[in-house]
């Protein structure tokens, strides 16, 4: 494949940072985008060492200034965005009533609005260029329903509903746009969520239980569903909702 650019936020752990080793395999330049910096740098350099090219970039997706500065510096290092990936999300088990208003904003913010600032930043050059993919991780929690997850079940449907009206606005400009639901998988983020909450270990081992294959996923089956959907076969694919997940959700 040839050296096109990819914004990948949250590529700093986790499945973000399987899909920016996926996408580097793919002969992809990578922008690993991350608010922890640290995380973002050690995803660079692996990429590179590995004869890949990538460039670490402190952004933080709820913040417009962090998103437009972060995106420059992509643009000045490696060139225009053609490929975005939204993979950087949060949250914490609790029952919705349990839950406040600040608990909302920053759920919210994270998982939705972050998203907006980053398709909002990139679409242009892509349009102009007439050829993009974005890819907006959301979560089978969107598609069913999750115990203890009700506004992150909201944000995560309101990226689905985001991604297929995008689908729809730039079809005839040579981007498409869709959307990776992954299942329960095994990130940093998933054991973060487990310590903060309540019954956590209880609520992710029937979710286990759930999945017909009768085990959590791990992050590099999510980058794979990423890999395919950003590539140039998956140039007539548009407004999907592919769920990587075991077979938790069929439809």
């Amino acid at each position: 494949m040839s050296g096109r650019i990819a914004l990948v936020t949250g590529g700093g752990s986790g499945i973000g940072r399987e899909i920016c080793m996926a996408l580097a395999g793919d002969g992809r330049r990578i922008a690993v985008a991350d608010i922890n910096f640290a995380g973002a740098l050690a995803t660079a350099e692996a990429i590179n060492a590995g004869g890949g090219i990538a460039v670490a970039v402190a952004m933080d997706i709820t913040s417009t200034d962090s998103v437009t500065s972060g995106h420059i510096e992509v643009v000045d290092e490696l060139g225009p965005i053609e490929i975005l990936v939204n993979c950087a999300g949060w949250d914490e088990l609790m029952p919705f009533l349990e839950t406040d208003e600040a608990f909302w904003d920053r759920v919210i913010d994270i998982n939705f609005k972050g998203m907006l600032r980053t398709t909002h930043a990139c679409l242009p050059a892509m349009i102009e260029a007439g050829w993009g993919r974005m890819v907006n991780i959301s979560s089978d929690a969107a598609r069913v329903g999750s115990s203890l997850e009700a506004v992150y079940s909201g944000a995560k449907g309101g990226v689905i509903s985001f991604t297929k009206t995008m689908a729809r606005e730039v079809a005839r400009r040579g981007i498409t746009a869709n959307i990776v639901c992954p299942g329960p998988t095994d990130t940093p983020l998933l054991d973060g969520i487990v310590e903060a909450s309540d019954g956590g270990e209880r609520v992710i081992g029937a979710m286990a239980r759930a999945v017909p294959m009768k085990r959590i996923g791990q992050p590099a089956e999510i980058a794979s569903a990423v890999s395919y959907l950003t590539s140039e076969a998956a140039g007539f694919v548009t407004g999907q909702t592919l769920s990587v997940s075991g077979g938790l959700t069929m439809s």
